[in-house]
C-alpha cells in the first residue's frame, strides 16, 4: 500500500530539481528503511538553510560523492520531521507542501503546527477568497 500525505490524500510529488526523497524518487515516501524520517516536504529558505547549517546538517554544500548538488532557497525538499520541527522551535521552520508530506510526519509534528506553514495551493484556488 502506498503511503498518504498528512490530509489522508495521495501522497504527490515533492521536488525532482533537484530529486529529493530517501528513495530519490521525487517524493517523501519514507518506507521501511528511512530510519530518519525524510517525511517533510520543505520549501528551502535561506533562514533554514542556515538554521540547518548551523545544527550540524548542511543542506547548502554540493557533495558530489553522494550525488546531492547542495540546495538554495525556493528549492523544494523531503527533510527530516524532526529536523523540520527542530527549525520550526528555533522560529525558523522552512514553509511546507502538505499534500507532498509523508502522513508518517504526523509522528513527529503535530499537523496543526504543519498546516500553520502551509504553502498548497488547493484545487480549487476560489477557495482561497
Amino acid at each position: 500500500m502506498s503511503e498518504r500525505n498528512v490530509l489522508g490524500g495521495e501522497l504527490e510529488p515533492c521536488g525532482t530539481d533537484p530529486m529529493t526523497g530517501y528513495h530519490r524518487d521525487g517524493t517523501c515516501t519514507v518506507g521501511p528503511h528511512d530510519a530518519g524520517l525524510h517525511a517533510v516536504c520543505a520549501v528551502m529558505t535561506e533562514e533554514f538553510l542556515a538554521h540547518q547549517r548551523s545544527v550540524g546538517n548542511d543542506l547548502s554544500t554540493p557533495r558530489p560523492e553522494w550525488s546531492f548538488p547542495g540546495l538554495v532557497p525556493g528549492d523544494r525538499w523531503c527533510v527530516v520531521a524532526i529536523r523540520w520541527l527542530q527549525a520550526y522551535d528555533a522560529g525558523l521552520a522552512a514553509p511546507v507542501v502538505l499534500a507532498a508530506t509523508s502522513e508518517r510526519a504526523l509522528d513527529v509534528v503535530p499537523l496543526d503546527v504543519l498546516k500553520a506553514y502551509s504553502v498548497d495551493v488547493p484545487a480549487d484556488p476560489g477557495a482561497l477568497d
